[in-house]
C-alpha cells in the first residue's frame, strides 16, 4: 500500500522531516481518517513511498508511540492505537450523536445475544451445498424463488396472509420497501399518505424526503381513527395494526373492518407495517394480517430486524396483484435484487423448522423482561402505566399529566439511563401527553430494575430507593 495522498513531505520546508511525518499522522488519526485499530506500513515501506531515509520514519514512529498514538505489536506490526475514540457518527436512528449511558432503554434494540448462531450457519451450510450454479447470479428481482415459496407458506400459517409465491418480493428492510411504495403511490398521482399519530418519527420525515406530504391521523386506544383518516381525503395509510409505534395500542375488530370498507370504498391503498409480528408476547394467539381482510388493497411488509438482527437488512412485502407490475418496474430502475446466499439461507431456517424454535424462545425470554418493567414500573413510577399490548421489544409508559417529560427525559441521562421520550414521536408535540418509550432488550433484567429504579428516582426528584424489586 502506497502512503502518498495522506503523507508527503517537502525539503523546502524548514520544518524537520521527522516532524512534518508525525505532524501528518498526527493530524490524519485526530481527524478520524486513519481509525483505531488501522495498519501502518513498516517503516521501511513508508521511507520508500515517501522518499526518506529509514530512520527518518522510525524515528516518527517511536514519537507517536511515546504520545500514544500509535501502537507496536510484535508479529503484528505498527497500528493506530486502539483506545482511541474514533468520532462518533449520527445514523437514521438516533437525532444526532447518542450520548454514553449505562442503561440504554431506547426501543428496537433486539439483544444481540439472542442471535441463533449456531442455527444460521447450519442453514448458510445447507443452502451453500444445495446451491446451483446459476443461483450464483443476478438474483430474480422481487426474491430467490425458494424463499418466496418458503415466505409465502410461513406468512399464511403464521399470520393469515393471503398471497402467493409470485406475489412475495424479498427487500432489504422496511426502508427500502416504503421507499418504492412511495415512489408507486407517487407515479400514481397520489403526494399525500395518513400515518399514525404518534409514528416512528424517522418514518415521517423518510416519508417527506421521497417527495409524499406525511398527513397526521390520531391514534387511541383502539388505533388509527378511520373517521378521521376518512376526513383527510388521502388515498394511501400507514399503519402498524398488530401493535401500534410506539403506543402498542392493537387495531380493534371495529376499526379494522372500518379500515378495510373506506379502503375498498374510496380505492386507497394501506400498507401494512408488521414490524415485529413475530414476538407476540400476549397468551392467546396474535390478531392475524389486516391484509387477509382485503389483499386487493393492503400491502403487508415484514422484517427479520426484530426477530434476527437489525443487520441482516432483510424484509419482505406481500402485494397486491395490482401493484406488483409497478413495484417490480420501480425496483428494477435502483438495484438487482437481494443477496441471494442470505436470501437461501433464510429459507433454509424457515424450512428445517429452526425459525420457529428461534421465535418461541425468544418470545418466552421476551416475556419475562416485559414482566420485570412491569414490576419495576409499578413499584418505582408511581401513577405511570404501560399501555397496549404486550408485544415486541418495547412498552409505552404513560405519566400523569403533571410530569415534564423533556426534564425526566434530562434527569434521568444524568443518572446513565437513556430513554426517549413520548413526544418525539408525535406530529404535534407540544400537544401530546408525557410518556416513555421503553426498550426493554437491551440490557439484562437485573439492569432493568436498575434502570427504573434511577427512572424513578429521576421521577421523584428524590435520592433512588433502597433494595430493589425481585423479578419472578
Amino acid at each position: 500500500m502506497t502512503w502518498h495522498a495522506l503523507i508527503e513531505v517537502s525539503r523546502e520546508s524548514e520544518e524537520p522531516l521527522t516532524a512534518q511525518i508525525e505532524g501528518r499522522i498526527r493530524e490524519e488519526i485526530s481527524a478520524g481518517v486513519l481509525h483505531p485499530g488501522t495498519r501502518l506500513p513498516s517503516s521501511r515501506q513508508l521511507a520508500e513511498d515517501v522518499g526518506v531515509s529509514r530512520s527518518v520514519v522510525v524515528e516518527a514512529y517511536g514519537r507517536l508511540i511515546a504520545e500514544g498514538y500509535l501502537e507496536a505489536v510484535r508479529g503484528s506490526g505498527t497500528r493506530v492505537a486502539h483506545h482511541l475514540t474514533a468520532p462518533a457518527l449520527p445514523t437514521l436512528l438516533d437525532d444526532g450523536l447518542v450520548p454514553p449511558a449505562r442503561w440504554d432503554l431506547r426501543p428496537g434494540l433486539p439483544r444481540g445475544a439472542g442471535f441463533p448462531h449456531r442455527e444460521w450457519l447450519a442453514s448458510y451450510q445447507r443452502a451453500l451445498q444445495a446451491v446451483d450454479p446459476g443461483d450464483l447470479g443476478y438474483p430474480p428481482l422481487s426474491g430467490a424463488d425458494g424463499l418466496r415459496e418458503e415466505l409465502a407458506r410461513y406468512l399464511g400459517r403464521a399470520r393469515g396472509v393471503l398471497t402467493t409465491a409470485g406475489q412475495v418480493m424479498v427487500v432489504s428492510g422496511f426502508a427500502q420497501a416504503l421507499g418504492l411504495l412511495c415512489t408507486v403511490l407517487s407515479g400514481a398521482g397520489i403526494d399525500r399518505i395518513a400515518m399514525e399519530d404518534p409514528c416512528h418519527h424517522r418514518q415521517r420525515q423518510f416519508v417527506g424526503e421521497v417527495g409524499i406530504r406525511p398527513v397526521p391521523v390520531p391514534v387511541d386506544d383502539e388505533g388509527i381513527d378511520v373517521e378521521a383518516l376518512a376526513a383527510t381525503g388521502v388515498r394511501a395509510v400507514l399503519v402498524t395494526p398488530a401493535h401500534q409505534f410506539p403506543t402498542g395500542a392493537t387495531l380493534s375488530p371495529a376499526r379494522r373492518e372500518a379500515l378495510v370498507r373506506w379502503a375498498r370504498d374510496t380505492g386507497a391503498w394501506v400498507i401494512e407495517d408488521d414490524y415485529d409480528g413475530d414476538l407476540w408476547l400476549e397468551q392467546g394467539a396474535r390478531p392475524l394480517a389486516l391484509q387477509r381482510l382485503a389483499p386487493d388493497r393492503v400491502v403487508y411488509g415484514g422484517t427479520a430486524s426484530k426477530s434476527l438482527a437489525p443487520g441482516l437488512r432483510f424484509g419482505w412485502l406481500a402485494l397486491p396483484a395490482g401493484l406488483l407490475a409497478a413495484v417490480e418496474r420501480t425496483r428494477s430502475h435502483r438495484d438487482l435484487g437481494s443477496d441471494v446466499l442470505t436470501q437461501l439461507a433464510f429459507a433454509e431456517l424457515l424450512r428445517s423448522g429452526h425459525f420457529d424454535r428461534h421465535l418461541r424462545a425468544r418470545r418466552d425470554h421476551y416475556r419475562r423482561r416485559r414482566e420485570c418493567l412491569e414490576q419495576a414500573v409499578h413499584r418505582f413510577l408511581p401513577g405511570a402505566r404501560i399501555t397496549g399490548s404486550a408485544a415486541g421489544l418495547h412498552a409505552y409508559v404513560r405519566l400523569p399529566h403533571r410530569v415534564d417529560e423533556a426534564a425526566l427525559v434530562g434527569r434521568a441521562l444524568e443518572r446513565s439511563v437513556l430513554v426517549p421520550g413520548g413526544r418525539r414521536y408525535h406530529a404535534r408535540p407540544e400537544g401530546a401527553a408525557p410518556a416513555l418509550v421503553v426498550g426493554y432488550t437491551a440490557v439484562p433484567r437485573t439492569g432493568i430494575v436498575e434502570a427504573v429504579r434511577e427512572l424513578g428516582a429521576a421521577y421523584a426528584r428524590r435520592p433512588a430507593a433502597a433494595g430493589a424489586a425481585r423479578c419472578a
